[in-house]
């Protein structure tokens, strides 16, 4: 399946103005890095409302599903209603032609209404959780996945977490290179798994400790060609073992040992993809004695070896801004203009 290009932002009345801001943030094209074919869509073109009071003007009706590769259903203030019949004929036949859609927050109620999500585990925000279970009962809510990827169907938690779900389906068809390149602009953290919990209950560590354990998060990415022991992290934040990994665990949702394994693999993606290094020395790199274990390690998590990973993703001519073009025929840049986006394709989906 070809890596998604055209993308539609599907927004129910009430729009919330922070899923609108979000999308048109991550999506939009961007001379020399990115050409999206990105548009939103309402039931119908002409203002929109939004949870701000203040309307938007949409150009487009359901119909910019039909051309869509991927289709992102975004919160509303009326996600507890259905919506139209021809919104949800739209999507059931953009799912069947091969489209992927993604939805987050209150939007997973728009799809849940599709009948697709039947019988499958998904996510939405957790406030709302057993409302769409009591809503749609043959839906299987996992309420504390940030998101849940099932290929052609994605469903992502709420708020903040859209930008999770949106950075992961660019690293998932586009790469991680595109990912963090965005993921800088919008100052953000590149990447956070999908099933990283949506809130943390433990209290975080005081001011001072959380300074420490700032600094020993930045020190062990500049070191991920390291063998790191939790202990060593433990003694640089000047915490006893038991209580760093308390600490750390509420400042990122993960293990120590889970999110370093994190940080290899996508640091891992980067040298694949902008590097010709053998594979043994990016095992070195990011911190692998062994380059059998790395591809093994590497496979397991991402679902392809490194060597295919890297001929799906490698770059090989990224366009500069003064060779961006912009198609006439389109208000929207065509990808076919920047080859760093035509002809990628994405990994085999699980």
């Amino acid at each position: 399946m070809a890596a998604f290009q055209r993308v539609a932002a599907y927004a129910p009345p009430g729009a919330v103005g922070l899923g609108l801001g979000l999308v048109s943030a991550i999506f939009r094209p961007r001379a020399g890095l990115t050409a999206f074919d990105f548009g939103i869509c309402a039931e119908r073109s002409g203002p929109l409302r939004t949870d701000l009071g203040v309307p938007v003007l949409v150009e487009h009706g359901p119909e910019l599903f039909a051309s869509a590769d991927l289709i992102l259903l975004l919160p509303g203030a009326s996600f507890a209603e259905r919506p139209s019949g021809s919104v949800i004929e739209a999507l059931r036949a953009a799912h069947e032609r091969g489209a992927t859609l993604a939805a987050h927050c209150l939007g997973v109620f728009a799809l849940a209404a599709t009948g697709l999500l039947d019988d499958l585990e998904v996510t939405t925000h957790w406030q709302y959780a057993d409302q769409l279970t009591g809503q749609y009962p043959r839906v299987r809510v996992r309420p504390q996945a940030l998101y849940l990827d099932h290929g052609n169907i994605i469903t992502g938690a709420g708020a903040a977490a859209g930008i999770d779900m949106c950075l992961h389906l660019i690293r998932r068809d586009h790469g991680a290179g595109l990912a963090n390149s965005i993921a800088r602009i919008l100052v953000t953290p590149p990447h956070r798994d999908g099933g990283q919990q949506q809130f943390i209950t433990a209290p975080l560590p005081a001011s001072g400790d959380r300074g420490h354990l700032a600094d020993v998060i930045a020190w062990a990415r500049a070191n991920l060609d390291r063998q790191i022991s939790l202990d060593e992290l433990a003694a640089r934040a000047l915490m006893s073992r038991r209580s760093f990994a308390r600490h750390f665990k509420a400042a990122t949702g993960a293990t120590p040992h889970a999110w370093l394994l994190s940080q290899r693999l996508s640091r891992a993606e980067e040298l694949l993809e902008t590097t010709m290094l053998p594979i043994e020395q990016i095992a070195g790199q990011v911190g692998y004695r062994s380059a059998a274990v790395f591809r093994e390690q590497f496979t397991t998590r991402r679902g392809i070896p490194p060597r295919d990973y890297r001929q799906t993703f490698r770059r090989t001519a990224l366009a500069t801004p003064s060779t961006y073009r912009q198609p006439a025929s389109s208000s929207m840049p065509d990808a076919s203009q920047n080859p760093a986006l035509c002809g990628r394709r994405a990994i085999q989906r699980r």
